[in-house]
């Protein structure tokens, strides 16, 4: 059979190619691994997505769907060949129903976009992964992703009301719906929430929407050591605070910062938090007064504070250039987004600077204190280099046991893939690995989608 010609004969040469630069573009994301498929499939419509999967499944072709492939763990990465299905022509913004509060919206559309268009009308789509310039809304269910803001408002799957979604079959199924109660059934929406397109594509999802807050402000505060810091992540939480966002950062990150970025923006200090708070003028602005006096009293080396979206998002600059500024070090970045319970913060940062006592490489650690979410990076001299990956990836089987024994979970928000697929049985029971294959073998038996990854 010659793949490309049988589905030019089904679906039209427009959607349809095996250029070599498109099939380039299409064997990776932001990972390391690679694997060209041997096809490229752009549908526009969910008729297209439901023909090109009956056709697969006759077959037995593998069909890995992806979105912007802005994802960290080689997750779209179509591991086994076959047909890469890129969805990013899919990308209408179909409704935006401020009296119901929901939008509805293709897989291909921009988180960033999306976020934009629904704040004219007066509302709040939350989920904010760092990539939201870049990510698409169904990369974003795929792994449902997070974000600073969820520590407040919560992650993706909090915010998806309804999905259609094609089978391996190519049946079209519609879960969920668009009220923001429903209780018909199961679950079946959470179910493809996270399911990293093992066990169908989305080809639109009706999104839950929130009142726009009136007012934002923001504070920066640094300390002597990443213990003060943690130490006061918990305060804030114990006097009843709930931030949307309170993001944490060590030395190592700071000083990358203080090289890249302008030295002015970096304040002094070992370790430095970033807090965010929404609502009306009068609270937010109170509650800027009382953490400043908190913060004070916590022992911060520096502090500042700014009201408003624009002043907001200076302050926030430097939390956005910290990923930059790591990969300037001229280091590989080995990104690992392990959360652990928030008590145990202290804890998991003392451990990963015993890492680099171990191994030698330094480490890195910024991320979502709030929910105990941290970015761990392992910075790698030359990963190319026999003798440092394996101390790099004895490092990493440190940190997931550490991880894992510490009661917490071996990725927060993106993702097993390929990255973290030797951790997996590690991470999570037999009995619950089998629940797994069976949902797995019950929507695509003949383990089309996605194949090669942890399932």
């Amino acid at each position: 059979m010659d793949l490309y010609l049988e589905l030019v004969s089904l679906l039209g040469s427009d959607i349809v190619s095996r250029d070599p630069a498109k099939l380039e573009e299409n064997s990776h994301d932001k990972w390391f691994a690679s694997h060209l498929p041997d096809v490229v499939v752009e549908p526009t419509r969910t008729e297209q997505v439901s023909r090109l999967l009956h056709f697969a499944s006759r077959w037995q072709i593998p069909v890995t769907a992806r979105g912007a492939g802005y994802g960290y763990v080689g997750g779209c990465v179509p591991a086994k060949g076959g047909i890469a299905l890129s969805l990013a022509r899919m990308n209408q913004i179909k409704e935006i129903a401020a009296a119901d509060g929901v939008a509805v919206v293709e897989p291909g559309v921009i988180t960033g976009d999306l976020q934009r268009e629904v704040r004219k009308y007066g509302l709040l789509y939350p989920p904010d992964p760092a990539s939201l310039k870049n990510s698409s809304v169904g990369g974003n269910i795929a792994t449902n992703a997070g974000g600073p803001r969820c520590l407040k408002y919560g992650v993706t799957r909090h915010y998806v009301l309804g999905l259609e979604v094609v089978l391996a079959s190519g049946t079209v199924v519609q879960v969920g719906g668009r009220t923001h109660k429903n209780k018909t059934g199961f679950d079946l929406v959470g179910l493809f929430v996270g399911s990293e397109g093992m066990l169908g594509i989305v080809t639109e999802a009706t999104l839950r929407l929130l009142p726009l807050p009136p007012a934002r402000g923001s504070i920066s505060a640094s300390f002597r050591s990443i213990e003060d810091a943690a130490t006061a992540v918990q305060e804030i939480l114990l006097e009843g605070y709930l931030p949307s966002a309170l993001e944490i950062a060590d030395r190592f990150t700071l000083e990358a910062a203080r090289r890249h970025l302008a030295h002015q923006i970096v304040p002094q200090g070992e370790a430095h938090l970033l807090i965010d708070l929404d609502g009306h003028e009068i609270p937010v602005r109170s509650q800027i007064e009382v953490l400043l006096g908190l913060l004070t009293s916590l022992g911060a080396l520096t502090l500042e504070s700014a009201f408003g979206e624009e002043p907001a998002e200076q302050l926030w600059e430097l939390r956005r250039g910290f990923s930059e500024s790591l990969k300037a070090t001229g280091l590989t970045k080995l990104n690992e987004d392990v959360t652990v319970p928030r008590g145990k913060l202290v804890e998991l940062m003392r451990f990963a600077g015993g890492l680099k006592d171990r191994y030698g490489f330094p480490v890195a650690c910024f991320g979502h204190a709030g929910d105990g979410n941290i970015h761990v990076n392992i910075m790698v001299p030359d990963v190319s280099n026999p003798e440092v990956g394996e101390r790099a990836e004895r490092a990493l089987d440190d940190l997931f046991r550490y991880v894992i024994a510490s009661g917490g979970a071996i990725t927060g928000e993106h993702g097993i893939g390929l990255a973290k697929k030797r951790w997996w049985s590690q991470a999570v029971s037999s009995e619950s690995i089998e629940l797994h294959q069976t949902v797995k073998r019950a929507l695509d038996p003949g383990g089309i989608l996605n194949p090669g990854k942890f399932l």
